[in-house]
């Protein structure tokens, strides 16, 4: 007798979650209002309105807001990697020094005759008694080509590293190790006077950008605004980039890297990716700190320093993007208070806060806001 055989049931098909909006209509509310705060306000209060009025912006206030806003950019780029891949990363602060020397080695030359020792050489290499630029300055006269190594530089010293680290499946507290490692010993590679990056000193006084004088009022603002435009356009693109495929496999390596890979995907492509990703967004803060700091040297890349960025994107709320920005500013905003009110007390400060963050909110301030309005 021949059994009868039911047709087979067709597959259920598995549905993702619809895709969203890059922003809600509150987010992008207060997008615009930080683009003409941006854009409109802070240039009208600095330039327009009169010193004496108590609307007025001063040239310090927006050193300090500029300053902070290239501080965002790094603990935006530490979210990408810690928040969303789940890479603790203690040497951000090669990146964001490496797109400084590059700015900064462009700057040197702008400043042609105008030098203390009247030479197209920087003043650190007449006085070491050098004869003519390193092969490593060829580039540095042409503002195209800066543009080009702010960019290339911080990539390939990232995709070096990582390709070997990640490959060799170096995670969690080693990685971070070895990421201080590698930052401490460019710290003292551009120590040394001989590598040709001005030594303890770095580079300063510098006077003009594109042949136009740094220390104007209208300089100042221009550069303010682009460093704010680009903190809202790297928002954005994280934004975007969390959102897509490949950001669902970042967190998913984040949550559970073996289970990734049994599933098909290939772990390295994607961490090697978003860290080299990261490192280009420290470099071109970097390239925008040293403009409107005044100077770069080998102190920017301390381990401290890379410490720090990882302190702010703990202290605003890993995993949310905006919380890294809130952190670069309420920390970096406390630091020029307090070491001014109580220098000696800045690093037990700082300490204290990172301890009471890691014990009390581990979500950071953004989790602290989001836990209130669910209790309301």
């Amino acid at each position: 007798m021949n059994a009868t055989l039911s047709p087979s049931k067709p597959a259920t098909a598995v549905l993702l979650p619809a895709k969203g909006p890059l922003l809600t209509r509150t987010g992008w509310s207060a997008f615009m209002v930080a683009l003409i705060a941006v854009c409109a306000v802070a240039p009208l209060l600095n330039l327009w309105v009169p010193q004496g009025s108590a609307f007025h912006m001063s040239t310090y206030v927006v050193a300090l807001l500029g300053k902070i806003m290239c501080y965002a950019i790094c603990a935006l780029a530490m979210d990408l990697i810690w928040g969303y891949t789940g890479i603790l990363s203690l040497g951000h602060g090669l990146f964001f020094a490496l797109g400084g020397y590059v700015m900064g080695m462009y700057l040197m030359r702008q400043i042609g005759m105008d030098g203390n020792y009247k030479s197209l050489l920087p003043d650190f290499m007449v006085f070491l008694d050098w004869k003519t630029l390193p092969w490593h300055w060829t580039f540095s006269a042409s503002f195209v080509a800066t543009l080009l190594l702010i960019v290339l530089a911080p990539a390939l010293v990232a995709f070096v590293f990582g390709y070997f680290a990640f490959r060799s499946r170096i995670k969690g507290v080693y990685f971070s190790i070895i990421t201080q490692a590698m930052t401490f010993a460019a710290m003292l590679l551009f120590f040394r006077n001989e590598t040709g990056f001005g030594g303890n000193n770095g580079f300063t006084d510098f006077k003009r950008i594109l042949d136009l004088p740094l220390a104007t009022p209208s300089m100042r603002m221009t550069l303010f605004v682009l460093t704010g435009l680009t903190l809202l356009g790297f928002f954005l693109f994280a934004k975007w980039l969390v959102h897509s495929k490949y950001g669902r496999v970042l967190q998913a390596i984040r949550d559970a890297e073996s289970r990734v890979m049994f599933s098909g995907y290939n772990p390295l492509g994607y961490k090697l990716s978003i860290w080299v990703i990261s490192a280009v967004m420290c470099g071109v803060a970097g390239a925008l700190y040293v403009p409107q700091v005044g100077i770069i040297n080998p102190g920017e890349m301390s381990p401290a320093n890379s410490i720090e960025i990882a302190i702010w994107a703990a202290v605003g709320g890993r995993a949310t993007l905006i919380g890294p920005i809130l952190g670069a500013f309420i920390v970096n905003g406390a630091k020029s208070w307090l070491t001014v009110a109580y220098p000696e007390f800045w690093l037990y400060f700082l300490g204290t806060l990172f301890i009471a963050v890691t014990l009390f909110l581990p979500n950071g301030v953004v989790g602290l806001i989001k836990k209130l309005k669910g209790a309301k």
